[in-house]
């Protein structure tokens, strides 16, 4: 399968996972909500948070193929660094983000129930995407 078309995929997996992971790691976090929230304000965040979080997921697939990369163990160890590399930017939502002005989440840069929240969606995504793409 492309990378692409893997990367859909995935993140809709990823999507679907949130809200299980998110209550057995007891945080009301979501990364579609984070993308629709900075996007949109009140009820209308889910469609452009699932679009965004989609194109994302294209977007990594893409470029995770095209760097020759296979299979799920690849797919895990390509999604964690990923999430490595961009928590930084979680500083940076921790102060602009809707939800953390209006008290809805807690600090993110420093809750460890988030961390293992993101931990775990980036490998259900890693798995997905990594499995997916053509051998």
């Amino acid at each position: 399968m492309k990378g692409a078309t893997a990367g859909v995929i995935a993140a809709a997996a990823w999507a679907l996972a949130e809200p299980p992971l998110g209550r057995l790691a007891g945080t009301p976090f979501s990364d579609v909500r984070l993308l629709g929230k900075l996007v949109t304000r009140g009820r209308a965040w889910p469609l452009p948070g699932v679009g965004l979080h989609l194109a994302n997921g294209a977007a990594f697939g893409f470029a995770f193929e095209r760097a020759g990369l296979r299979g799920v163990k690849q797919g895990l160890v390509a999604a964690e660094a990923e999430n490595l590399l961009l928590w930084p930017g979680i500083l940076v939502l921790d102060r602009i983000h809707p939800d953390r002005h209006e008290g809805r989440w807690p600090k993110l840069a420093t809750n460890g129930r988030v961390v293992a929240y993101e931990l775990a969606t980036h490998a259900v995504f890693g798995a997905v995407v990594g499995g997916l793409v053509r051998r």
